[in-house]
């Protein structure tokens, strides 16, 4: 089926709609052809901290471009602000596209955006991406499912709304399975300590990967008990994600992606091996 066959079957963005589109993990060919057509049609674009310039910069010229970005201890502007801003702009009649990094209804509060806008009657229309856990992990060698390894994966936040990680350990402390935190990277000693406290062996496979799919990309491993302090010796910065379990093992031997700008690498060590690979790799 080609493209224009596609787009016959799925409209363009209408007057007096919002738009909660995924955008991927970062690299910009990782956008669906849905979020692509939006973008390209949208009166206004909103977007995250997390998104693609090239993304954005598939706007129409006169789409109005508005930065609503989050970094930690840094809120361009408060949640609250964003629900009014996207009701606001759509009750205006305009086509509103809300960029989100990764997939909107998995950590992108793209649920409590679309409630707020569903309540004040406003059509709302939600286009997955790839979420960041499966496109930076796939981009690392890491396979979140393995026969051999994992036959389950667990999503968890580092960050909760009081800014404590208060989860249910137990739960993701259970063998065969890999458990991917999002936003944990500067509760990452606790988060490994939690594991270990419940039950998992401090030798556990455990790795970071910050800005992956990226030119920047870099990828940290070593296990429970070596991670947090590999991590901060590298000086590994936000965005990253943390994945655990046996299957971090396997990235010495299947890493397949080489940031752009970065020459070859030599060969990768055993997976007992604590490793950097990537954009400033010593």
């Amino acid at each position: 089926m080609t493209i224009p066959d596609l787009a016959v079957h799925r409209p363009g963005p209408q007057p007096g709609w919002v738009y909660l589109v995924g955008a991927g993990p970062g690299d910009p060919e990782l956008f669906t052809l849905r979020g692509a057509r939006l973008v390209a049609g949208a009166d206004v674009v909103v977007y995250d901290n997390l998104v693609s310039p090239a993304i954005v910069e598939l706007a129409p010229a006169a789409a109005e471009r508005i930065y609503v970005g989050k970094k930690a201890a840094d809120h361009s502007l408060p949640q609250d602000e964003i629900n009014q801003l996207l009701l606001e702009l759509a009750q205006q009649g305009k086509r509103v596209v809300r960029l989100k990094g990764g997939d909107p209804f998995i950590f992108g509060r793209g649920g409590e955006e679309m409630e707020v806008l569903v309540d004040a009657g406003i059509p709302v229309e939600v286009i997955p991406g790839v979420t960041a856990a499966a496109g930076v992990a796939a981009y690392a060698g890491i396979p979140l499912t393995h026969r051999d390894h994992a036959q389950s994966v667990v999503f968890a936040t580092g960050f909760l709304k009081e800014g404590k990680v208060d989860l249910d350990w137990p739960m993701l402390a259970r063998p065969h399975q890999t458990v991917v935190i999002y936003m944990g990277i500067s509760r990452l000693a606790d988060i490994c300590a939690q594991f270990v406290a419940h039950g998992l062996p401090p030798e556990t496979p455990a790795g970071v990967i910050e800005r992956g799919t990226t030119h920047a990309q870099r990828v940290v491993v070593g296990n429970l008990a070596t991670l947090a302090q590999r991590v901060l010796e590298e000086g590994v910065r936000p965005p990253s994600l943390t994945v655990i379990g046996s299957v971090v093992g396997l990235y010495p031997k299947l890493a397949w992606f080489e940031p752009q700008d970065q020459p070859k690498s030599s060969p990768l060590p055993h997976a007992g091996c604590a490793v950097v690979h990537g954009k400033g790799a010593a």
